[in-house]
């Protein structure tokens, strides 16, 4: 069967159903080897008693009633009914007991050959216990008469505290057994069957996301191993469905920003081929301005995705952001001031964001660019990287670190494809940290990158 709740709840009834047929096995046999013994004590006491007997009744010559008053005296002593044969068979006397057992049916008595050829006939107790109770009774003296016969219904005397129950031995613990078989059975099923079915709605889940609905979840309530496993996989499938909504972002709008600088490259080329000379190196120049804005945009996306897809390995070097800054505002012109301050990063990435940072207030920004490295009232460390540019309006400043995101007309003036400050959010992400842009007192903007020491 494919069906795991069958297949778990059948295991759970095979090693019940094994445990129950063994048990009984054994408690069958006990009671078996029990009942042997018990009957191979109660006959050899029925042989001392009947030796006992047979020492102290009358000789086969005495009266028959001398015989039975004897008989029936032993017979109240040891609370057993008895039968006294002659030589011939024929019954000489028969205790009260004894005529009851006969009369309802009860089996016939042993049959004890005494030495003068008389035959003493002794019925055994009624039941197991019967016997220790006769035994202990024995020594108590004579009682009335038929006191060693089973109590009969309403009679008023007291009942034997356990009577064996009808049928073959044993009979009523394979019923208990059979009966607590089936209540573990029926109640096992629901508790299997209801572990299984979650099972199931998760494989159908992860089934429907797999089809292509990343906005599928499963339900993940309660507190076990199927509820972790399905918050797991809810998390896991999160992710994904971000990662894969932002690579599809990322390629659309790559495809969009690659059309500008190639139609301009094939509008240079075809015109390069009748133009003049001098006109030949104004269109060379738009072709390598071009070329080097496509490459540009090809390594940002690849970075892009890689730090997206968490591809690049997972650097922890100790990475001086005042000389990484220093190096970096050369390249602009830029002043950089503050103190030394370390932290564990990868220096490639770190090097990437301040350079984006740093050519943003070059490319958007006005006057002298300013370059701050210090530790803040937390303790965390914080690189600015100011200008005296036009700034940034208060509903923008979260949107442009936004993938592709410029702000309105900066595209026609400045260029760029809009993926710089994105990279530098991912980076500072990566890192622990985050980016944030404030405005300048006394115009431009502010951006901040806050990392963990």
């Amino acid at each position: 069967m494919s069906s795991l709740y069958l297949r778990i709840w059948l295991t759970v009834v095979a090693v019940l159903a094994a445990f129950a047929l063994t048990s009984g096995w054994f408690v069958q046999r006990h009671l078996e080897q029990e009942r042997v013994r018990l009957e191979g004590a109660q006959s050899d006491r029925l042989a001392a008693w009947a030796e006992l007997v047979q020492r102290s009744l009358p000789p086969a010559e005495a009266p028959g009633a001398e015989q039975a008053a004897a008989l029936r005296d032993w017979s109240q002593r040891l609370r057993l009914p008895m039968a006294l044969d002659d030589a011939a068979g024929e019954r000489v006397v028969t205790s009260e007991a004894y005529a009851r057992r006969e009369a309802d049916g009860g089996r016939r008595g042993i049959a004890v050959r005494l030495d003068d050829g008389r035959t003493l006939w002794v019925m055994r107790p009624g039941g197991l216990r019967s016997l220790a109770a006769a035994n202990d009774r024995a020594a108590a003296g004579p009682r009335d008469p038929g006191a060693g016969a089973p109590p009969r219904s309403g009679s008023g005397a007291p009942r034997p505290w356990f009577v064996m129950p009808p049928g073959p031995p044993g009979l009523g613990l394979v019923l208990l057994l059979a009966l607590l078989f089936v209540a573990v059975a029926a109640g096992a099923y629901p508790v299997v069957r209801g572990l299984t079915r979650r099972l199931e709605a998760l494989k159908r889940g992860v089934e429907t996301f797999g089809s292509g609905t990343l906005s599928h979840r499963v339900d993940a309530s309660g507190r076990d191993e199927v509820a972790a496993l399905a918050g797991s996989f809810n998390r896991a499938a999160e992710r994904i469905e971000t990662l894969v909504r932002s690579h599809q972002s990322l390629l659309a709008n790559a495809s969009h920003e690659l059309r500008s600088p190639l139609t301009r490259l094939k509008m240079a080329v075809s015109m390069a081929e009748q133009a003049d000379p001098a006109q030949r190196a104004t269109l060379r120049r738009e072709i390598e301005t071009n070329i080097a804005e496509l490459d540009a945009l090809v390594e940002e996306v690849l970075l892009a995705s890689r730090l997206d897809a968490g591809a690049l390995p997972d650097k922890r070097d100790q990475v001086d952001l005042l000389a990484v800054a220093a190096e970096e505002a050369a390249r602009v012109d830029g002043v950089v001031q503050g103190r030394s301050c370390v932290v564990p990063g990868d220096e490639r990435l770190l090097r990437r964001a301040l350079r984006n940072l740093l050519e943003n207030a070059r490319r958007y920004g006005a006057g002298e660019i300013e370059t701050t490295v210090d530790r803040n009232a937390r303790g965390q460390i914080e690189v600015r990287v100011c200008d005296r540019g036009p700034g940034v309006p208060q509903a923008f400043r979260d949107r442009i670190f936004e993938p592709f995101f410029r702000l309105p007309g900066h595209a026609e003036r400045e260029g760029g494809v809009g993926l710089g400050l994105s990279l530098v959010q991912q980076i500072a992400v990566r890192h622990g940290g985050r980016v944030r842009c404030d405005a300048r007192e006394g115009g431009g903007s502010c951006f901040v990158v806050t990392l963990p020491a």
